[in-house]
């Protein structure tokens, strides 16, 4: 995010006239990452998805290269909620489901704490009806 405000200084610059063509020509495509940045993050966001099912939880994600990760209820070890400092700010927790198989472990990030807490108490319910027994 430090591109902003350079940006924004090489607009104003080149528009008072003080700046080169170079300076101008660096807000440009200092704007044009931003732009695309912010465009690359929302397709990024938009790409997570999940679904609770009679029997497992479906979760989705990838831009270029879709993964489905399908984690049976009585499957699941334990269901943990993360959320780092930066989450904290912006108000959302991650949702980490754990198996014993590694390549089944799911995330869920970007979830309201409230919705996540609530998504965790229901799949701890749901894992311990459907127990494997292991």
């Amino acid at each position: 995010m430090a591109v902003v405000p350079l940006a924004i200084g090489g607009v104003v610059l080149g528009i008072v006239g003080l700046a080169t063509v170079w300076i101008g020509l660096y807000a440009v495509v200092a704007l044009a990452v931003l732009v695309w940045a912010w465009w690359i993050i929302g397709r990024r966001v938009g790409s997570f998805g999940y679904a609770e099912r009679a029997d497992d939880l479906l979760v989705v994600s990838g831009i270029l290269v879709r993964r489905l990760v399908i984690v049976p209820y009585g499957r699941m070890q334990l269901v943990d909620l993360r959320a780092g400092p930066i989450d904290r700010s912006l108000g959302i927790t991650t949702v980490q489901l754990h198996t014993a198989a590694a390549t089944t472990d799911a995330t869920i990030p970007g979830l309201l704490p409230d919705e996540a807490a609530a998504l965790r108490d229901r799949l701890a319910a749901r894992g311990e009806e459907r127990s494997a027994g292991l």
